[in-house]
């Protein structure tokens, strides 16, 4: 019996899964926001090797381009992503996976749509650099915004738990120092959001 409810759970979650990456996937796919994203980082990496203060002021200055585009192109997408319907949009604060917990616990969920739009904010206000942080800084904020975003991205698609498992695996980074890095008008409305703090 238990064996049973445990290979039904896997393959509702499956399929819930499944729809869940489709509908991220399908809005992500007309924008090239994973290849600015990757762009930059590793924009932000050589622009900090660099040992002459000309040449890392000109990789700052090609970096400016990338990010303006990022951040325009995701806050389209946020605006697109919008558009997806409330039952969609819900997202499951528990730690893992369960089939329909979304439905059957509306009041442990967050809206995927007012996320995306508080992650397009923060990329925005680091962006135009609203705190006056030095180069250096402002590369460590803006990294933070971005990862913090592909961590709600995971959790939509998986869970919570997936979602911090993979962010630790490709960025040696705990969610939580990702909460604490990012702005704090961020910080205070995904907190808000998600924990409802």
């Amino acid at each position: 019996m238990a064996i049973l409810i445990a290979s039904g759970t896997y393959m509702l979650n499956a399929k819930e899964q499944r729809k869940r990456i489709a509908i991220l996937g399908t809005h992500l796919s007309h924008y090239q926001i994973e290849k600015l994203m990757e762009a930059l980082t590793q924009g932000y990496l050589r622009a900090l090797g660099e040992s002459s203060a000309e040449r890392r002021d000109q990789v700052w200055s090609l970096l400016s381009t990338t990010e303006h585009q990022l951040s325009e192109q995701f806050s389209r997408f946020a605006a697109d992503f919008s558009k997806v319907s409330d039952e969609d949009a819900r997202v499951s604060r528990l730690p893992i996976a369960l089939p329909f917990a979304d439905k059957l616990l509306p009041a442990a969920t967050f809206d995927m749509r007012k996320a995306l739009a508080i992650h397009a904010k923060g990329i925005a206000h680091v962006l135009h650099n609203t705190g006056h942080l030095n180069a250096k800084d402002r590369a460590y904020m803006m990294t933070a915004e971005l990862f913090l975003m592909q961590h709600t991205c995971h959790w939509y698609c998986k869970s919570k738990t997936i979602a911090s498992a993979r962010m630790m695996a490709r960025h040696q980074t705990p969610h939580e120092q990702l909460v604490n890095s990012v702005s704090e008008p961020t910080r205070r409305a995904y907190l808000a959001l998600t924990q409802g703090q």
